[in-house]
Order: C-alpha cells, then sequence, then structure tokens
C-alpha cells in the first residue's frame, strides 16, 4: 500500500489532467475532489456557489476530501482552495506526497479566460482576480512537500517528474 499522490495548485493548472494520466501509468485510482462534490450535491461547482455558498463548498469540500485522504493508492486532484484548509492540509503533509503543480500568472489566464466553470472568477477583473487568488494562495501551496513548475514543460515530462518523485515512497 503506498501513499497517495495529492496535486494540488491553481484552478486551471492542470491537476485533473495530469492526475488522470498519473493514476493510469501507475495502475492508481484517479480521484477528482470536484467531481465528487459536484456529483454528492447534483449541481455544478459554479451553481452550488450560486445556490448554496461558497461556506458550504468549503464545507463539503473539507467532508469530502478529508474522505479521500483515508484511502490509499490514489492520485487525488484538489480543488484549487482545498489545501487553504487547515485540517484538509495538515492530513495532506503528514499522510500524503504533495506536489504544488504551479505555473506563471500570464499562463493560467490563457488557461481559464473563457472557461465559465470558475466561480470565483465570474464577476469583475478575472486577471486581477486571478492575480490577487494566486499571490493569497501560494504562501499556503509552497508548504506541499514538492513544487514542479510546469511552465514550458511538456504535458509528458510533467507526468515524468510526478511519478519519478511518487516513486521515492
Amino acid at each position: 500500500m503506498k501513499k497517495n499522490l495529492v496535486l494540488l495548485g491553481m484552478m486551471g493548472v492542470g491537476k485533473t489532467t495530469l492526475g488522470k494520466i498519473v493514476a493510469k501509468k501507475q495502475n492508481l485510482e484517479f480521484i477528482d475532489t470536484d467531481t465528487i462534490i459536484e456529483k454528492k450535491n447534483l449541481l455544478s461547482i459554479n451553481e452550488i456557489f450560486e445556490k448554496k455558498g461558497e461556506d458550504f463548498f468549503r464545507e463539503q469540500e473539507e467532508i469530502e476530501v478529508l474522505k479521500c485522504l483515508k484511502k490509499s493508492d490514489s492520485v487525488i486532484a484538489l480543488g484549487g482552495g482545498a489545501f487553504i484548509n487547515e485540517k484538509i492540509r495538515e492530513n495532506i503533509l503528514k499522510n500524503s506526497i504533495s506536489i504544488w503543480l504551479d505555473v506563471k500568472i500570464k499562463s493560467l489566464n490563457e488557461r481559464v479566460k473563457w472557461n465559465q466553470k470558475r466561480p470565483l472568477l465570474q464577476k469583475g477583473n478575472v486577471k486581477k482576480k486571478m492575480e490577487d487568488l494566486y499571490l493569497e494562495r501560494k504562501e499556503i501551496y509552497k508548504l506541499a512537500k514538492y513544487k514542479i513548475v510546469c511552465d514550458n514543460i511538456s504535458k509528458e515530462n510533467i507526468v515524468k517528474k510526478i511519478i519519478d518523485l511518487y516513486e521515492k515512497f
């Protein structure tokens, strides 16, 4: 039984895309915590934010992520804000292999500018909101065990780096 591999970072960085590839290559279960929350509530993340509010979403996120972390042999893609939660973060740092996938703000803005699924970027200046969120979150993201800078690197090379880090354990 191996520890879970937890991918964290900003929305649009590629946690789900890369996590699925890593899980398949390593024969591990893939878990996307946002998808679990959507299925449980029969609502998209956007709809949960609209109808029930961010506090409700964060409560659901804590419950579901902590449940997922009890498993083993899994690749877990966290929602962008999940690692900010102290209970979630402490559990991950103690029991899992955590990797912060990081990219420059400019890249993030390019990746999410047409995506309507990002509730925290719905109104106002999206670039400014993204920058503020990144600056706020990076101080906590840097607590992850590892960091991979994903700018100007192929998906295949990022996957290789993730697997190399995971196989150390």
